[in-house]
């Protein structure tokens, strides 16, 4: 047993980081360790099914960790996206996948056991590498996010109907049967509703982080044994258990608790895969089995770019998604495994599956690299610019250019005073966006004049300039004032040398975005300290109004940075000698009234 632990991590050591260096993730690094160690390999491990049937709990706890990550807030908000796109997504790929599988020869069991496997995609390798790219809050990232919720959402019902699909007739379950496996889900809800939370809550006050881990496996477990009791999946069991402590005030420790044992399990579960490969399918059968990867990616590709267009993407963004998504998903595997165990699919074509799915993970991060480094450069240039939007609103006092986390607070405020106001941004995928929780903001460019005078400009009282990127946002400042010297700007400053440059072009108003709330929080950690509130208040007061001297003073040299450095060490050390100067006058007051 110590050998074989020791033979694991090595090769999880060694392969893991290798394939995380080359931008393939860690899945396919615990993929490759299997086969380096399998009997594909160097034939270091041969009990490839006592150590897949070992594994399987890492399955049950990552879908432990997924039923907390989903707050019933948090799918309500999403539901549109996750329902919408994510419904269509699975069923149009399982319906498109398993017609192609029953063409192959798979009875019709077997064949949606394939469709519905293939419909998923590798949450993994999509969200870490659309992390990478910055591209988790674009339009298609936003997309891919509820895609893949909803493809973790429905393993749950995939996994129940499984012992149905192996069914040598129709559907006959016994309604005692059927009874019970009610009764335990009840159960199951009832009381982790009633008892869980108070149980951790007791738990935390004895101290003891051991005990806490305990609880929460044994949590894990329990829900598990009692779901194969009623005859359902084990899995079913972990996602309730995780569902019922997703709002729990102990969510992110569990979570923390659990994860080592998930990470641990998953990845040699995602090994034993890799062991069980018979790869020499490749070697013997390279072109056969090169086509259907082929096939699934361009399956998956044509089904992914018909919902985005259908949920008016932009070309560029429906591309990115279909790619993002067109490869096999890890809990395949899982499927295969299981179809494999039911009788659904013979040793021989889960081999095959297997095998297909890890080959077009492995092609994942090429596409992606494919791309972003060929097509969007070449497709993209030409692609034709979606057209700004007709405004038809005119004479509203306020106009606003930018729509993202500021300018949005302050149209909410607006709108709650009844204040009528215009709202600009560049972005048509924010516009998009924001559309669907029914903002009312239009797709242009406040940079340019004649957008500028479609949007009422000329009858506008003020210029709100709530704009991110700072270049875009000194541009359309410099157009306001050029065109509009009247119109007063009030204007967001990301940073102090942003400020300046609004300085420059001598804006009425200008708020630095994090300066305000870091005061607020400096506030908070005194009251937190017991120091009394009259003193909070003149220290704020008192940085307050040196900060703003520093940051008039500072303009005026900014552009000489030697001038500028000795600015900002005179301010500091004049603010000093202000705290200086009330720490000293408080220890003679007492002495005073004494």
């Amino acid at each position: 047993m110590l050998s074989q632990t020791a033979i694991f991590l090595a090769a999880a050591v060694l392969m893991v980081p290798l394939s995380r260096k080359l931008g393939l993730g860690a899945i396919l690094g615990y993929l490759a360790a299997g086969v380096l160690i399998g009997p594909w390999g160097l034939g270091l491990i041969d009990d490839v099914e006592a150590i897949l049937h070992f594994s399987e709990f890492g399955v049950v706890l990552f879908l432990f960790l997924i039923g907390l990550e989903l707050q019933p807030s948090r799918l309500w908000v999403l539901r549109r996206q996750i329902f919408g796109l994510g419904g269509a997504q699975v069923l149009l790929s399982a319906l498109a996948l398993g017609g192609v599988a029953s063409f192959l020869g798979l009875g019709w069991r077997a064949a949606a056991l394939v469709g519905l496997s293939l419909a998923m995609s590798s949450t993994a390798l999509v969200l870490q590498s659309l992390a990478e790219k910055n591209e988790l809050s674009a339009r298609h990232g936003r997309s891919a996010f509820a895609i893949l919720l909803f493809q973790d959402l429905a393993v749950i019902p995939i996994l129940a109907v499984l012992p149905l699909l192996a069914g040598s007739g129709g559907v006959d379950l016994d309604w005692r049967d059927l009874a019970k496996a009610v009764l335990v889900i009840a159960a199951v809800v009832l009381g982790g509703r009633l008892l869980l939370r108070h149980v951790f809550s007791w738990i935390a006050t004895l101290g003891s982080r051991e005990t806490f881990t305990a609880a929460a496996l044994l949590v894990v477990i329990g829900t598990t044994l009692l779901m194969e009791f009623a005859g359902l999946t084990a899995s079913l069991g972990a996602f309730l258990a995780g569902m019922l402590l997703a709002d729990s005030d102990y969510r992110h420790e569990l979570e923390a608790d659990i994860e080592p044992f998930k990470g641990l399990l998953l990845g040699l579960f995602f090994i034993a895969v890799g062991m069980s490969a018979k790869l020499g399918l490749l070697r013997d059968h390279a072109l056969p089995l090169c086509g259907l990867v082929a096939a699934l990616i361009v399956l998956k590709f044509f089904v992914l770019a018909l919902i985005g267009r259908l949920s008016d993407c932009s070309y560029r963004s429906t591309r990115k998604l279909a790619i993002a998504l067109a490869q096999g998903g890890e809990f395949a595997f899982v499927l295969f495994q299981l179809g494999r165990q039911h009788q659904l699919l013979s040793s021989d074509q889960a081999d095959w599956l297997v095998v297909l799915v890890s080959v077009s993970m492995l092609c994942a991060p090429l596409l992606f690299l494919l791309e972003s480094r060929l097509l969007s450069p070449w497709l993209d240039k030409n692609d034709d610019a979606r057209p700004f939007d007709t405004i038809e609103e005119h004479g509203r006092p306020v106009l606003i250019a930018g729509f993202g986390r500021v300018g949005q607070i302050v149209a909410r405020l607006l709108a709650l005073k009844k204040i009528p106001f215009t709202v600009l941004d560049a972005s048509a995928s924010q516009i998009d966006y924001v559309r669907q929780f029914g903002a009312q903001a239009y797709y242009g460019d406040a940079s340019r004049h004649d957008v500028l005078e479609a949007a009422g400009i000329a009858e506008a009282r003020l210029f709100v300039l709530a704009i991110d990127d700072v270049e875009a946002s000194l541009k359309t400042a410099a157009l306001v004032r050029r065109h509009y010297p009247q119109l007063p700007i009030y204007a967001r400053a990301r940073n102090r040398f942003h400020a300046y440059k609004l300085l420059d072009l001598q804006v009425e108003l200008l708020v630095r975005e994090t300066w305000h709330s870091s005061l607020e929080l400096a506030g908070e950690v005194l009251r937190a300290m017991a120091l009394p509130e009259a003193d909070i208040k003149q220290a704020l007061q008192r940085f307050r109004e040196a900060d703003e001297a520093s940051l008039l003073r500072q303009h005026a040299v900014y552009q000489d940075e030697a001038a500028l450095v000795q600015s900002v060490k005179q301010s500091a050390a004049e603010l000093r000698a202000l705290f200086e100067e009330d720490a000293a006058q408080a220890r003679r007051e007492p002495s005073t009234s004494n």
